[in-house]
């Protein structure tokens, strides 16, 4: 079973990897394509930092940080997931993308960002990001649905 959710984190790892290369290979930097105008599209964007380019060209530290990170998903993911689909898929999602990112930082010295939204509600242009971005936050939105679902257990356990 374990094959099934390592397999989730390749094949994640693998589009990541795959749309980075498209980008770098068919567009300029700041190259934008616009796929439903003006609220999405791709830009080809080079970032050197963490999220929104926070700590840029900290490279040593996101390797320190990200083998961290990798090292305690696989800990948690063999030593208390077993047996709970919804936070082994979370881990392993997580995963996918920490190591997606990683990849960029380790290979190119920089992640490459492509995906540009427009939220025209609010008229915010949300930081542009990649598929490794996109995986992080569905594994964070993914895990904080198992910790509702699993106190909920709790609690009807205890009473």
């Amino acid at each position: 079973m374990f094959i099934l959710y390592y397999g989730i984190a390749l094949v994640i790892i693998a589009l990541d990897q795959w749309t980075k290369w498209l980008v770098v290979k068919n567009m300029e930097l700041g190259e934008r394509i616009a796929v439903l105008d003006p609220y999405l599209g791709w830009l080809s964007h080079r970032n050197r930092g963490a999220a929104w380019g926070m700590l840029e060209g900290q490279m040593w530290l996101f390797a320190i940080i990200t083998v961290a990170v990798i090292a305690g998903i696989l800990w948690y993911f063999h030593k208390h997931a077993t047996g709970k689909p919804l936070f082994q898929l979370s881990l392993m999602v997580l995963l996918g993308g920490a190591i997606g990112n990683f990849i960029d930082r380790m290979l190119r010295g920089e992640v490459v960002d492509f995906v540009d939204v427009l939220i025209p509600v609010i008229n915010y242009d949300f930081p542009i990001f990649n598929v490794a971005d996109a995986a992080l936050t569905a594994g964070v939105v993914l895990m904080i649905l198992f910790i509702i679902i699993d106190e909920k257990q709790e609690k009807k356990k205890v009473s």
